[in-house]
């Protein structure tokens, strides 16, 4: 049966499962830095809403009439900060808790590790200093 199919593809010229009279796109023209002339700027340099002269040209995405009044814009974004709060997933007690006790063992950790470089480095610089005059004679 396979070899049926594929004798009717080769007759046809082309698989039945494609649409008849469609052809591959070609890829879009890239545009580099050095096609642009000298004096402007890269492709990737230009603002969002500027125009061909290179005036601004500001746009509002999605607007198309008049402004909502404050409090309408007000009890959007409480509705907005609402549902994006339902979507955040919060920690359990049990997790803040070994969070917690995580942070203040390493913090505990650190200040010792700290406290006794710090009482090694000014022993060591105190005995330089002892050193120093003993070699030298200073008082």
């Amino acid at each position: 049966m396979a070899k049926r199919e594929d004798e009717e593809m080769t007759e046809s010229g082309h698989d039945d499962d494609e649409p008849e009279g469609l052809e591959p796109e070609p890829a879009p023209g890239r545009v580099s830095s050095s096609d642009v002339k000298s004096g402007g700027a890269a492709p990737r340099m230009a603002r969002y809403g500027e125009g061909s002269e290179g005036s601004p040209a500001r746009r509002e995405r999605g607007v198309a009439g008049p402004r909502d009044g404050l409090l309408t814009r007000a009890g959007k974004f409480v509705r907005d900060i609402r549902s994006e709060l339902g979507r955040v997933s919060w920690p359990t007690t049990l997790e803040v808790r070994n969070t917690t006790i995580i942070t203040i063992i390493a913090v505990i950790f650190f200040a010792l590790y700290l406290f006794a470089v710090d009482r090694g480095l000014a022993l060591l610089i105190e005995q330089i200093q002892r050193f120093v005059n003993w070699l030298f004679g200073a008082a």
